[in-house]
């Protein structure tokens, strides 16, 4: 049994939107064997422009049932058949979320008539319902009303039965294919031709734009993921709507998919990421020259121009190094803002400052001591090399680390003989780097520690 299904709502989304009319038409394949229509109070006002749309007021559905009230029978009609509409997905959420709060467990089989429609009658120069009626001759009558759409979505429908000598039908329906699962305008081959390999994917709007960018393991796997469960607050349907393509590059490994995803969000500044948009380093230690000609060193707010000697997660972290370079190096407390107020500093009373805060050492010795300590924190700082395998047998994939900062990353034949950084350095691509990049490469480098090369001396490189 099918069960061809219209609604209109208040929004474009089942969490925080209301049904104002449904319609359901049962059909066994040959004839209509039962039918339910009605307008339903959403409960909420319906915006002015749906209004227009549909023609739906709010004096139309004040005397209407609640949809809690039709529930029953609605389930009752659906529970054992085949749910079937024009982007099926987002009739579907709507029935699903408020049968669900209507306390009806609902799960059924569904096809969606826009995808069957591209199988069976390929290559028109539009898929919605309004278009597919033009170019099939059948009547719409009653547009944007549920009961007018569901009768013309029916009659679609039967067109697809008579013309579908491939089993398309059943070939959704038998769990073989999942397009009816995916966006309404994502072509179903597309996702066909996505590999099982590691790397970056991109989803792309109407006018193609990126607007979301992934990194997987298993790029199959991974995009179809994002269409397993139909979510329905606003931001999973509208970001479903607007996807219309994707496209993709393999990475080699799992890391490489990792880093590009930084990088490529970073170049794109896609609508639909939001957590790596945001991630940046907080702090970092800066050293300036002040009028007498003293070295100061400070913590600051990372500046994405200015270089910074060390970077820190948080501005605790870099006072404690401070203060330990301090001890150490016998360093101003005052000069390094670890100390405030006027008169000699606590370094001076303990006899580790020998006054550069009272002008008494001369601010070369000082800057002499100062560089050292800088010095430290770059023996401090790794420099390694990770050597992976790349996109196909014929190359491998290289990562970069030198003095603590990811330098860059990129691919290389294998024929090529590298035996100094300088030279690899001339075969990779440059990257702006962060905090979490580079955390990324230590914990794949600590995980891993065969691909990791280091070099030494004038830059030779060496195994680990």
């Amino acid at each position: 049994m099918y069960a061809i299904v219209d609604i209109e709502t208040t929004g474009s989304y089942a969490a925080n939107n209301g049904i104002t009319e449904l319609a359901i038409v049962l059909f066994d394949g040959n004839k209509i064997v039962d039918r339910f229509e009605s307008l339903v109070n959403p409960q909420m006002p319906i915006p002015r422009y749906i209004q227009v749309l549909t023609g739906i007021h709010e004096g139309m559905t004040a005397e209407a049932p609640l949809f809690s009230e039709v529930a029953g029978r609605v389930y009752g009609l659906l529970k054992d058949a085949v749910f079937i509409a024009h982007n099926v997905n987002f009739d579907y959420s709507f029935i699903k979320f408020h049968l669900e709060a209507a306390g009806f467990a609902f799960q059924v089989k569904k096809l969606c008539t826009v995808r069957l429609s591209r199988k069976v009658f390929p290559g028109l120069p539009g898929y919605s319902l309004g278009k597919l009626c033009r170019e099939l001759g059948i009547p719409l009558e009653n547009r944007h009303r549920a009961g007018g759409d569901a009768d013309a979505t029916l009659k679609l429908f039967e067109r697809i039965l008579m013309r579908d000598s491939q089993g398309h039908v059943q070939h959704m329906l038998q769990g073989r294919g999942r397009e009816q699962y995916l966006p309404p305008n994502l072509p179903g081959e597309q996702i066909a031709s996505l590999p099982y390999t590691s790397g970056v994917y991109y989803f792309h709007d109407q006018k193609g734009k990126v607007i979301y960018v992934g990194k997987a393991k298993n790029l199959r796997s991974r995009v179809c993921s994002h269409f397993s469960n139909n979510h329905p607050g606003l931001r999973k349907q509208e970001f479903l709507r607007n996807i219309f393509s994707v496209s993709w590059q393999e990475s080699g490994t799992e890391l490489m998919a990792f880093l590009f995803e930084c990088v490529e969000i970073k170049r794109l500044w896609p609508k639909y990421n939001s957590s790596l948009k945001r991630f940046e380093q907080s702090f970092g230690l800066y050293t300036y020259e002040d009028r007498n000609g003293y070295t100061r060193i400070t913590i600051e707010k990372k500046r994405p121009h200015l270089h910074s000697h060390y970077n820190f997660n948080g501005i605790f972290e870099g006072w404690q190094l401070i203060s330990r370079l301090v001890q150490q190096f016998r360093l101003c407390a005052r000069l390094c803002f670890i100390q405030q107020g006027e008169g000699p500093c606590d370094g001076v009373r303990d006899q580790y400052c020998s006054g550069a805060c009272l002008q008494k050492e001369d601010p070369y010795t000082y800057n002499h001591r100062v560089q050292q300590a800088l010095d430290s924190l770059n023996k401090m700082l790794p420099s390694f090399v990770i050597r992976d395998k790349g996109r196909n047998a014929t190359e491998d994939s290289y990562v970069i680390i030198e003095n603590g900062q990811l330098y860059g990353m990129g691919y290389l034949d294998k024929e090529i003989q590298i035996s100094s950084m300088e030279l690899l350095k001339e075969h990779l691509t440059k990257y702006p780097e962060n905090d979490y990049m580079r955390g990324l490469v230590y914990q794949y480098a600590e995980k891993w520690p065969g691909k990791r090369l280091y070099y030494e001396g004038q830059g030779v490189i060496i195994n680990g």
